[in-house]
């Protein structure tokens, strides 16, 4: 079983739901930090969703701030999914660093 550290990003995130992370085929990943930061000059609230449940809901961040989403880790199976909403357009930065095993 191979593992391997990788980082995902999606920059400007806004009103629509973005997918951050799929989690590939045959792959079992152990979500290990998740940080969504505020780019615009006012405050923002976001969401993020793992396989469909919330992380965190209604979230806000101050102007030039950023969220640390996990306070621990989360495994996703294949085909689960990372996702990221804002309230603001084009507002958010996000970057989600997994461990994936093959």
């Amino acid at each position: 079983m191979a593992n391997t550290f990788k980082n995902y990003t999606s920059a400007s995130v806004g009103t629509s739901p973005v997918t951050t992370y799929t989690v590939p085929s045959a792959t079992t990943s152990v979500l290990i930090g998740c940080t969504v930061a505020n780019t615009t000059a006012s405050s923002i609230v976001v969401d993020v969703q793992a396989a469909g449940v919330y992380l965190i809901k209604d979230a806000p961040i101050p102007s030039g701030s950023a969220l640390s989403v996990l306070d621990g880790k989360v495994i996703l199976e294949t085909t689960d999914t990372l996702v990221v909403t804002s309230d603001t357009a084009s507002s958010a930065d996000v970057i989600a660093s997994v461990l994936e095993q093959t």
